[in-house]
């Protein structure tokens, strides 16, 4: 697939034929323990091994400002996006929107079952990434009419990009989702989604908004 991407005062077209996203890569143990409650709660099976990298299709990945989902049991989580195209590694803004139902009986395949939203700006991961720790990640949903704050975090609280990247042999022409926040209030579904990436080094943020249009599920 390719993708066209705002790239400072440029314009950049990337493909990407391989789409990954790492799943457990808290930093902190006890944090990755409060997201496998948080998730054990709705019947979800604890992994395998921490951290783990989930295959989806490159398909998945939209810049679309509205996705599609099958029923009520989905939501999204902002997460670091990292591509590597044309021998350079960028650096971007996602949600792993996922499909909290078929999570409880595949994580792999709930990572599948939902589009990827991801941000039309991409930055350059070579000037952020001696101050990666001091980026923050935040994300609002629309809860009853009313935009809340669902997740808030630095990307200290996610393992090093670099570690990540090395450890799923990400390759030329390869995206990966590097992992989320915990949720505050705990892992429900919305209609509408507003993230954004704050670097307070650079004095840059970068944002990404989209809905989601629900289909019935008929039997």
């Amino acid at each position: 697939m390719n993708f066209a991407f705002n790239f400072g005062d440029t314009n950049v077209s990337l493909s990407i034929t391989a789409v990954i996203v790492a799943g457990w890569t808290g930093r902190n143990p006890d944090a990755v323990q409060h997201h496998i409650d948080e998730l054990a709660e709705l019947g979800i099976a604890p992994p395998s091994q921490v951290p783990l990298f989930y295959r989806v299709s490159d398909g998945l990945l939209t810049q679309s400002g509205e996705i599609e989902v099958l029923g009520e049991a989905t939501s999204g989580e902002v997460e670091p996006l990292l591509i590597r195209s044309n021998g350079k590694t960028y650096f971007g803004l996602a949600s792993d929107h996922t499909d909290r139902d078929l999570e409880a009986f595949s994580v792999a395949a709930s990572k599948q079952a939902c589009a990827k939203p991801m941000a039309s700006e991409l930055w350059d991961f070579d000037a952020i990434k001696g101050h990666l720790d001091q980026i923050m990640l935040s994300c609002w949903m629309e809860s009853d009419g009313a935009e809340v704050l669902y997740q808030e975090g630095t990307l200290a609280n996610i393992r090093p990009l670099a570690e990540l990247c090395s450890a799923a042999e990400l390759g030329e022409g390869s995206a990966m989702l590097c992992g989320t926040l915990g949720a505050i209030g705990g892992v429900r579904p919305a209609r509408k989604y507003r993230m954004t990436v704050t670097d307070p080094v650079l004095g840059k943020t970068m944002k990404l908004s989209y809905a989601v249009s629900t289909l019935p599920i008929v039997s």
